[in-house]
């Protein structure tokens, strides 16, 4: 006697995982409290649905939190008492003032080296580039060449306007606590030390974030296929409005999703956990997006689309007894097996092609 094929529960455990543009789907099969598998009288499945036509996606919709791009922690270049700092929540451009230490400015620069060296007279690298690029951008350093990265003579005259400008001594040399790179403008998100604390070299003064709107969001590893950098998303927003985007890199390990705070491990965090990743957003139109800092948010990831497949619920899949998958088509009042091949998953149904199925046929699905 034929062995019977076994109902998949899409309820029970499945692990999706990407392979080649497509899911490949383990789990259990259903069977009602006897340990028989669930049937109707006379062998006709208790249920059915048709099989259709049409576009598919694998789209999902994950939680976000909205914030910003490139969150790092500004340190003190030396010591001092800090004498002010930069409001929490104010963007900081190029010249800007990001705090003071004894009363001595520390100014923003765009450049992606650090200030790592005070910069003079006859010194050579990309930080002088930055300085002379900047000092240009500023209107100090018009006759400059910002693609030779020597500190000349030129460079120095340039330095002491800037620093007349801000009614500084004119020294022609900028110290290593006068300047702060960062690659654009920032945005203050939170003061890590208080005005009259004693700075030592390294210690954090403040939070800092480009001006750019993001969204971040958590998605188990398994699923990471449906987000690929460049992909179209829609954002919700708070308050239901909605924003167009796009997926601007999918990885690096964001941790197991633990709400308490502990890792894997760790208080709150258990061994069970699943394995995620970091997508990030970036908005179309990011000036639109008119939302508080750290605002929960849901995002739409497109995925893949197959355009006019075959589908059937997914809990219509059978493991069949030889190995593979397959559905049970039910025609004149019998029902026979059918093998299937499997493509994308979305919105509960899974592509499926075999040379027997045809739209509009009915398949067996379990009565959940």
């Amino acid at each position: 006697m034929r062995k019977r094929a076994k109902w998949l529960l899409a309820s029970l455990t499945a692990v999706l995982a990407v392979s080649g543009g497509g899911w490949a789907v383990m789990a259990q099969p259903q069977r009602d409290g006897g340990g028989q598998e669930q049937r109707a009288a006379g062998g006709l499945p208790p249920a059915t649905a048709p099989v259709k036509r049409g576009d598919l996606g694998s789209g999902l919709q994950v939680e976000g939190t909205l914030g910003y791009a490139r969150e790092r922690k500004l340190n003190a270049a030396g010591p001092g008492v800090l004498t002010w700092t930069a409001g929490a929540g104010s963007a900081v451009e190029r010249d800007g003032k990001l705090y003071e230490v004894n009363g001595r400015a520390v100014r923003l620069m765009y450049g992606s080296t650090p200030m790592y060296r005070p910069l003079k007279a006859g010194d050579k690298g990309e930080d002088v580039k930055q300085l002379k690029r900047n000092l240009q951008a500023l209107g100090y350093g018009t006759g400059l060449d910002p693609e030779d990265g020597t500190f000349t003579a030129g460079t120095a005259t340039a330095v002491k306007r800037w620093q007349k400008a801000h009614e500084v001594t004119q020294t022609g040399e900028v110290g290593k606590e006068d300047v702060a790179f960062a690659t654009g403008p920032q945005r203050v998100r939170t003061g890590d030390a208080a005005v009259g604390d004693e700075l030592a070299p390294g210690k954090p003064v403040l939070t800092v974030t480009g001006t750019e709107r993001i969204v971040r969001c958590r998605l188990d590893a398994a699923k990471a296929g449906a987000a690929k950098a460049g992909d179209p998303v829609t954002v919700r927003l708070p308050g239901g409005g909605s924003a167009t985007g796009k997926i601007d890199s999918v990885g690096g390990s964001a941790g197991p999703d633990d709400k308490d705070g502990g890792g894997a491990g760790g208080p709150g965090g258990g061994g069970d956990k699943k394995a995620q990743v970091e997508v990030v957003v970036t908005f179309d139109k990011a000036a639109g997006v008119n939302v508080p800092d750290q605002s929960p948010v849901t995002v739409g990831l497109t995925g893949e689309t197959r355009k006019g497949v075959l589908s059937v619920p997914v809990n219509a899949l059978l493991a069949l007894a030889g190995g593979g998958f397959g559905v049970q088509v039910v025609e004149d009042g019998r029902a026979r097996e059918v093998p299937v091949e499997l493509g994308i998953f979305g919105n509960g149904r899974v592509e499926v092609t075999g040379d027997a199925l045809k739209e509009g046929m009915q398949v067996g699905i379990p009565k959940l």
